[in-house]
């Protein structure tokens, strides 16, 4: 398979993402917003430092070539950019705050429905087209949400919080095309730190003194932002989303195992059922893409 390199980066990805629990769990101790403010200001400075020596060349001719747009399109871009900025922000302050103070299974649920909310709001905003199968889909997925806003109201409203925000995500850079992704990343980073930045003097707690924090802390900016972030990228460059998009179920699949096995997290019938909804749900969703993949025709 001559895409396989591309799909192992996609899976090796996703599954980074899954095992979160394991580098958060252990900084339970500290507030959402300490983690997010030293998550944002590592990769915004690891980055740039990336940027500034190995992409020079791509950021002059980005830069030219955002020159060369008319007035209407670059404020297009620009709101874009800061739109994702937001967003990007919001996802991660709530899914570390749900990971670390509500529990991990909400934040697995948040990226199974995701892929469904990001096709909802494509068909709303950037008219994209549904099959039957596919509405078939985000149907069982909203009786699987409704199940566990029966059996957990809190849990599932932090979770479309996570989903939503991503999903809003991935819709505004639908249009951001044409310009180099790790950049387009880093002015994201290093947006987010910025808008951070006035924030951390009157909201971030006592200066952390334990190396384990910026330990945990680095593996996250590195690992899991930077690396999985940058394979994902690479992901894209070779396979297209819908596949990816398919590939992304190993996240929460894996952090619900772990929820399970690992943290010990109490399971009822209902979740087990509603679980069993969305992913079937998700299946389906993806099954053209699947059996396509594998050379057969649905």
């Amino acid at each position: 398979m001559k895409n396989l390199k591309y799909y192992l980066a996609a899976i090796l990805a996703f599954s980074i993402w899954g095992t979160f629990s394991l580098v958060l769990k252990p900084l339970h101790a500290y507030s959402a917003l300490d983690i997010l403010f030293y998550r944002v200001f590592s990769c915004a400075i690891l980055m740039s430092i990336i940027s500034i020596l190995f992409k020079r060349k791509a950021m002059k001719e980005n830069f030219e070539r955002f020159k060369r747009l008319q007035k209407k399109k670059r404020n297009q871009i620009i709101g874009l950019n800061i739109g994702a900025s937001i967003f990007l922000t919001i996802n991660w302050f709530s899914f570390i705050y749900v990971m670390n103070h509500i529990n991990v299974r909400a934040t697995s649920v948040a990226y199974l429905i995701c892929p469904v909310l990001t096709t909802v709001l494509a068909y709303l905003f950037l008219r994209d087209k549904l099959e039957t199968r596919q509405w078939f889909a985000v149907f069982l997925s909203c009786i699987g949400c409704i199940l566990l806003s029966y059996s957990n109201l809190i849990n599932m409203f932090y979770s479309g919080i996570i989903g939503l925000s991503y999903a809003c995500y991935l819709i505004s850079q639908n249009k951001n095309t044409g310009f180099d992704k790790f950049l387009t990343l880093n002015f994201h980073i290093v947006l987010s730190a910025i808008t951070l930045l006035p924030f951390y003097p009157y909201y971030s707690g006592p200066l952390p003194t334990q190396i384990n924090f910026y330990f945990y802390v680095e593996i996250i900016a590195i690992v899991y932002t930077i690396i999985a972030l940058f394979l994902n990228l690479y992901a894209l460059s070779g396979i297209s989303s819908s596949k990816v998009g398919m590939i992304l179920n190993l996240n929460p699949i894996i952090a619900f195992m772990l929820s399970v096995v690992v943290y010990h997290e109490p399971l009822g019938v209902i979740p087990v059922v509603a679980y069993s909804i969305i992913l079937i749900a998700v299946i389906i969703f993806n099954s053209d893409s699947w059996f396509k993949s594998i050379g057969w025709k649905i």
